[in-house]
């Protein structure tokens, strides 16, 4: 008997190294998943990839029965031409493909950064209800598609990340190794790849209805002089800079509203984090 192949419910727009985590671990929860990356080829099974360049053309799309939909896209160079091509203009040609298969889903996450935040007294920390005030023209651009998501999907939930790392060698590992830790002083906020991955799809799987917007972030903002020495001591290499508190600057994230609708990271802290990547 031939096999009743089955139409897919989760639709993935971009596929890098977080949208597969996010397709695979919804595929692991018995979830047909579509996948929409430049070169399909490369998108892993079980997943189905298709290959349209979204600064382009609007995808192809086989059949849906859509009931999840995340945005996790990816822009280079930084710039915002490039962020202007892939985050808004992109991501509206993919979601003109979902209207023209006449689907809505009932759940639907974009991954927005908190580059859309300007750096604040670091005596308080910012949550959903700070303005954002992007500093640059990568930061607006996240902020239109933003607008145009939660406009055109009306069970739109945008999470912000702070910064991404795990799997691999981390940016500021090679730093540490070349002793380039320079700003020892400044705030900076992190989330392990991981739980940005789980923190998805648990905003696409919670019993809930979750809230339009969420900061993703780890439990703990830390000066990067503080987390330098940590890299270093795992590594055995010579201490970096010492931090100091009091000449502190940048900003500090809360995941408190994440934090209350369930989610739990695996990695609270850069402490467990980057141990669990040496």
């Amino acid at each position: 008997m031939a096999a009743v192949l089955m139409a897919a419910d989760t639709l993935l727009i971009g596929c890098g190294d977080l949208g597969a985590d996010i397709g695979l671990r919804l595929a692991s929860q018995g979830h047909e998943v579509v996948a929409i990356r430049r070169r399909g080829d490369l998108v892993p099974s079980p997943l189905t990839g298709v290959s349209a360049d979204l600064t382009r053309e609007r995808p192809v799309l086989p059949a849906l029965d859509l009931d999840r939909l995340v945005v996790a896209l990816t822009a280079r160079p930084r710039s915002e031409q490039a962020y202007r091509q892939t985050y808004v203009e992109g991501m509206q040609r993919a979601l003109d493909a979902v209207d023209a298969a006449g689907q809505r889903p009932a759940r639907a996450v974009l991954v927005s950064s908190t580059a859309v935040y300007a750096d604040a007294d670091p005596g308080r920390l910012l949550d959903e209800t700070t303005p954002p005030e992007p500093g640059d023209g990568p930061g607006r651009m996240l902020l239109e598609a933003e607008r145009v998501f939660l406009d055109r999907v009306p069970a739109g939930t945008v999470v912000r990340f702070s910064g991404l790392y795990g799997h691999g060698e981390p940016r500021l590992v090679a730093q540490v190794q070349r002793g380039e830790v320079s700003d020892p002083h400044r705030w900076t906020n992190r989330i392990h790849r991981d739980d940005a991955a789980a923190a998805v799809v648990h905003l696409l799987t919670m019993d809930d209805q979750p809230e339009r917007l969420y900061i993703g972030t780890d439990d703990e903002p830390a000066l990067l002089g503080d987390v330098a020495a940590h890299v270093a001591a795992q590594l055995e290499l010579p201490a970096p800079p010492r931090a100091d508190p009091a000449r502190g600057h940048g900003k500090r994230l809360s995941n408190a509203r994440l934090r209350t609708s369930g989610w739990v990271p695996q990695f609270p802290t850069y402490r467990q984090g980057y141990v669990a990547d040496q």
